[in-house]
């Protein structure tokens, strides 16, 4: 990858999912960065094809949710960002995705209390002797290219001293956050030092913290030459407004989400994760009626039919349930990631418990008609006790034994949390009682085969 005169989606933590990166390549962005990725978080993952969406999936094996989602369509311009204190970690990652990013690149800029408790970020600044042995193992061991991305010191000589410790390393290219360690958006960018270090160094200096100074597209440009960098990298600018990439101006910010939403429908984002994204890119505008509805909103449909997008977000929903389950991927708990021992799966004995494999997808439901809802007013038509619930859970993962009239009901596929377990559970009841039927189960995309 060539980092000269690139114009970069800087990496956000839970922005720069794939919706976000695709949105910023489509207007225009040469580069994307993941979000921070950290590296055990990575490593208890697993690689899987999904045939639906066509995507590289890397699954977490502690509850089946997606840790890194790519596609062919951003893989020679997608650079993966990850969080590590460890060279030898820092490689097996590498590894497991130098076939699927174009390069990698390593925090050593974040300033947030997680990462500098963990050694990570910014702390690997205070020992540059590691951070080179981090980079110099991973420049000698694989083959896609190996940057990193700093924050300044107080003084350029400081600043130059460490790059060039770094860049001895073999790095492709450097991005530099013009602010020190305590120093926050609202203090002035330093361009002076960037610009310092890039009229000294052999390779490609990447800008980074002028998002107060761009507002437009041309002010991009500006931003390059104040710093005399190759390449200039977008954070907050892009958050607030993703065609800050396009060439031709801005889009309206109804524009920008309504596009958004379709990627995020498209490549089946979370609910939680698209619902942030919207948020900070709607930021004032939240305190408005059509905002208020908004933040009101629980799924991804409730949250399109905002922007005239619902039938679009059904239809795309409804394809995607015909061809198997929506969402996160099935772990169960001998496949855990260390294999968890036999004696934890065995403590509910499944002895006569009607069983079904089905799923229970949010979105699907509004707050009236869950499952657990249904089945309650149907016992108190049919003068019926309430059910009972019995969850059970190793590590991430959860299954629920539900109890009615004498029988015992649950679904064999684990759910990520208590509330869903008791929801498919009660799914499984209702289809044994005849309420909903397995047609309708199949609509629902709950059916698992």
């Amino acid at each position: 990858m060539i980092y000269d005169n690139k114009i970069i989606l800087a990496p956000m933590v839970r922005i720069n999912t794939l919706p976000m990166r695709l949105l910023a390549l489509r207007y225009g962005a040469d580069i994307v960065y993941t979000e921070e990725l950290i590296d055990w978080k990575l490593l208890r993952s697993k690689r899987r094809y999904n045939d639906i969406l066509k995507t590289v999936d890397f699954v977490d094996q502690t509850d089946g949710t997606i840790v890194f989602r790519t596609c062919d369509e951003e893989k020679e311009r997608v650079v993966l960002q990850l969080g590590t204190c460890s060279a030898d970690r820092a490689l097996k990652v590498a590894k497991m995705v130098e076939n699927d990013v174009a390069a990698i690149d390593i925090n050593m800029g974040c300033p947030k209390e997680f990462s500098i408790k963990g050694g990570m970020g910014i702390a690997l600044l205070e020992d540059p002797d590691k951070a080179y042995n981090i980079l110099k193992t991973l420049v000698d061991n694989i083959s896609i290219p190996v940057t990193c991305k700093i924050r300044i010191f107080p003084t350029p000589e400081e600043t130059l001293k460490v790059v060039n410790k770094l860049i001895s390393s073999g790095i492709k290219a450097i991005g530099i956050h013009g602010r020190t360690r305590n120093e926050r958006p609202q203090h002035a960018v330093n361009t002076d030092i960037i610009k310092y270090v890039a009229e000294r160094v052999p390779i490609q200096v990447i800008a980074n913290g002028g998002s107060k100074e761009i507002e437009k597209h041309s002010d991009i440009y500006k931003f390059k030459e104040m710093t005399g960098c190759s390449s200039v990298m977008i954070a907050r600018a892009a958050e607030w407004n993703c065609s800050i990439f396009r060439k031709n101006g801005l889009l309206p910010i109804d524009t920008v989400i309504t596009d958004y939403l379709k990627l995020a429908v498209d490549y089946d984002n979370s609910p939680s994760n698209t619902k942030y994204c919207v948020q900070n890119i709607l930021r004032d505008l939240q305190e408005t009626p059509r905002g208020r509805k908004f933040l009101e909103s629980q799924t991804v449909e409730q949250i399109c039919a905002i922007w005239d997008l619902d039938e679009y977000c059904k239809k795309k929903q409804d394809e995607y349930q015909s061809m198997g389950i929506q969402g996160r991927w099935q772990v169960t708990p001998d496949e855990l990631e260390p294999p968890n021992k036999k004696s934890k799966i065995e403590e509910i004995n499944l002895d006569g418990v009607e069983q079904m494999k089905v799923c229970f997808i949010r979105a699907n439901f509004n707050d009236l008609n869950l499952p657990k809802t249904q089945l309650h007013v149907w016992a108190g038509r049919n003068g019926c006790k309430l059910p009972t619930y019995e969850t059970q859970q190793v590590e991430k993962l959860f299954r629920t034994i539900l109890s009615f009239k004498g029988k015992k009901y649950t679904s064999t596929f684990w759910e990520k949390n208590k509330k869903f377990a008791e929801q498919s559970a009660a799914l499984v009841c209702l289809y044994y009682l005849g309420v909903v039927s397995r047609e309708e189960l199949v609509k629902l995309g709950s059916v698992i085969k």
